[in-house]
């Protein structure tokens, strides 16, 4: 998870307080602003009925802790700050500890359509409604156990998993595909993408297909997973998906649906 970053982390008071600027309040009220009008008829219920739970004002960014009351009411979860980029076992071990991290910092201009790293509106309002609902709950937190304990290699593949589902998972539903995938929720240029655009290919979830499938971060998606329900999420955590992860590795990757970064031309 930790690489070179150009953003800065806010810094909480003694009372778990972080004084946003004019700014960065504008941001945050531009992107609510237009993500709300994008996620209609776009978003699955679940998402929208975790969004109404956590009351977020489209005014101002969020206090963490009045995040982590209405998460610790629903599944006992909480948001934990941290600096703009943790290492991999920093982030599974909040996970395995029901916090999900957050860090205080919010895109730049430039960066309005879609951001490679997670600031905290992709985390807050791309993510933390559906942290509301028990099996999105339930597999994050599995995810988090197995990746705590998991070695090295054995995390890219299940990076891969986390990717095509709590990033970048749709879901099917009696009025049409909907998004759960928090990195196209808190993403206008993504979220019109991976609905609206006929460049991308939308393929049934299969956990193992899933663990070969490669992927970049700094590109629109070329390829999503669907669930057929969103109880598919708790399923899938009930799977022992370190087996999954033996036999994708027995198997091998996916031909990559991206020119992959070595080889492109500057």
């Amino acid at each position: 998870m930790s690489k070179q970053t150009n953003y800065s982390s806010n810094q909480a008071d003694a009372f778990g307080f972080i004084q946003w600027s004019i700014e960065e309040n504008a941001t945050w009220r531009a992107l609510v602003e237009k993500q709300l009008k994008l996620l209609k008829g776009r978003a699955c219920k679940e998402y929208l009925q975790g969004l109404e739970l956590l009351g977020l004002s489209a005014g101002v960014i969020p206090q963490l802790a009045d995040v982590n009351k209405v998460l610790a009411e629903t599944t006992g979860w909480r948001v934990t700050q941290v600096p703009s980029l943790i290492n991999f076992d920093r982030f599974f071990g909040l996970l395995a500890n029901k916090e999900f991290p957050v860090a205080t910092f919010i895109r730049s201009a430039d960066e309005f359509e879609y951001l490679q790293e997670p600031d905290i509106f992709h985390e807050i309002f791309g993510h933390c409604p559906l942290l509301t609902n028990p099996a999105f709950a339930h597999f994050t937190h599995t995810y988090g156990k197995l990746g705590e304990q998991a070695s090295k290699e054995d995390r890219v593949y299940l990076a891969r998993l986390y990717w095509f589902t709590i990033e970048f998972g749709l879901l099917k539903t009696p009025d049409g595909i909907r998004i759960y995938g928090g990195g196209i929720l808190s993403s206008p240029g993504e979220t019109l993408h991976a609905l609206d655009t006929q460049v991308c290919d939308h393929l049934d979830m299969e956990p193992l297909e899933a663990l070969r499938t490669p992927y970049r971060i700094d590109i629109m998606q070329p390829l999503y997973y669907l669930l057929n329900s969103f109880d598919d999420l708790f399923a899938i955590a009930e799977l022992d998906l370190m087996e999954l992860v033996k036999q994708a590795k027995t198997l091998g990757l996916h031909q990559p649906r991206f020119i992959p970064k070595q080889s492109m031309v500057s």
